[in-house]
């Protein structure tokens, strides 16, 4: 059995090596405004927030970023899973370990945007796990959880 873990980012080549690879899908490039800003430095972009990194077996496979908005809210950016490793249920865990670093860090709310029509898998995953939709442009949907204390 394969050996999966989710710690924070200590290895920022890794993470932005997992990235670069994210924002290459088709369709998702629009995602990706900010990219130079974001990988020239990391740290100080999810200050306040956090930045994961799934490992199978030691592996750097997957990531997972929580940046922060204004101390009350935050957004849930990045989940990304190299394709060969999709499949496995990582998504939810890392979904899962977000959502406990944003209860530890304070954060009342979480919001994100994504293209269904993109990645419809991961949608289907924020609606099974209670993220309400709350806008849409006829290609990004913008979504939130309350989260309780």
């Amino acid at each position: 059995m394969k050996l999966f873990e989710i710690r924070d980012c200590d290895d920022f080549e890794a993470a932005k090596t997992l990235i670069r690879e994210y924002s290459q899908i088709k369709g998702a490039e629009s995602c990706f405004v900010t990219l130079e800003k974001e990988l020239a430095d990391l740290g100080a972009f999810y200050e306040g927030g956090a930045f994961l990194i799934g490992y199978e077996d030691g592996k750097p496979i997957a990531t997972i970023a929580i940046r922060n908005i204004d101390g009350r809210s935050c957004e849930a950016k990045r989940l990304y899973i190299q394709p060969e490793y999709r499949g496995k249920g990582y998504a939810r865990l890392l979904m899962n370990a977000m959502l406990d670093r944003c209860r530890e860090l304070g954060f009342e709310e979480v919001r994100f945007t994504t293209k269904p029509a993109v990645m419809s898998v991961g949608y289907g995953l924020y609606r099974r796990m209670g993220f309400e939709e709350t806008g849409f442009d006829g290609e990004t949907a913008s979504m939130r959880m309350m989260l309780e204390k």
